[in-house]
């Protein structure tokens, strides 16, 4: 089973299950941590490959990845704690696990926080898929990570996010990075199906304005998903939680607890 980490309160019977993204860990919600504790029951999980789930015996996961197989690898852990319907935020790649899950077991979600979310790949973002399936087996996994981690978090105040990642990235091994990487080529196909598929789930979309590969896209499904809503934070790139933790923050507690049920 995936690792995990529970932060629990005293009173509220509220969850909130945060995913992270591709080369990321759970590392990355650290900036999140100490205003929800004050309210909710806390869950975060390291995607398998990433964090301290990279400690897993690699066997388990010898076929290749598709995001239904990892999207069950956090529905496992929700099974195994018997999480009640809870409130779900993913960071990057993570937003697609956790719509993913939403599609699988709409019973579980009552609302979705996605933050820098992906929901469609650019014509630029496309290309940069295309280098790195070209060049993921001969070229070592780190120096695309770094150039793709450089390419969307690009500018000055993109710093802290982009080292964060890069640091969490260098727990993979070549091997887990190309099993990941393979999984690129499902993203379209997918995104396609979700843009179709309104659940009527309750999502708060926030995104920084800097965010050239992601924004523009969601600004699109936004006018035809009804109960989503999208927030841009000024001056802010990819890595909203971490870039803007006070903003992201109040938005996402506010939004969450507009939507107890």
């Amino acid at each position: 089973m995936l690792y995990y980490k529970i932060f629990s309160h005293s009173v509220s019977k509220e969850w909130v299950v945060f995913i992270h993204g591709a080369g990321g860990s759970s590392a990355v919600w650290f900036k999140q941590l100490k205003d929800f504790r004050e309210k909710y029951n806390l869950l975060l999980i390291d995607l398998r490959g990433h964090g301290k789930s990279a400690d897993l015996p690699q066997q388990i996961y010898n076929e290749e990845y598709t995001f239904t197989g990892v999207t069950n690898d956090v529905i496992e852990v929700l099974d195994h704690l018997k999480t009640p319907p809870a409130h779900f935020m993913g960071v990057s790649l993570g937003t697609i696990i956790v719509r993913q899950l939403a599609e699988l077991e709409q019973w579980r979600v009552k609302s979705l926080v996605l933050a820098g979310a992906i929901t469609r790949l650019t014509a630029q973002s496309r290309v940069l898929v295309s280098l790195g399936n070209a060049f993921k087996r001969v070229i070592p996994y780190m120096w695309l990570y770094r150039l793709f981690a450089f390419i969307i978090l690009p500018r000055k105040q993109h710093v802290e996010s982009r080292n964060l990642f890069v640091r969490e990235a260098q727990k993979l091994c070549q091997k887990e990075f190309i099993r990941w990487f393979q999984l690129t080529k499902d993203i379209n196909p997918l995104l396609k199906y979700f843009k179709e598929s309104d659940l009527g789930i309750p999502t708060l979309y926030v995104m920084g304005d800097q965010d050239v590969m992601f924004l523009e896209p969601v600004k699109k499904i936004i006018k035809t998903h009804k109960s989503s809503v999208l927030n841009i934070l000024k001056k802010c790139g990819h890595v909203v939680n971490v870039e803007r933790p006070d903003e992201f923050n109040k938005l996402s507690l506010a939004f969450i607890q507009n939507h107890h049920n």
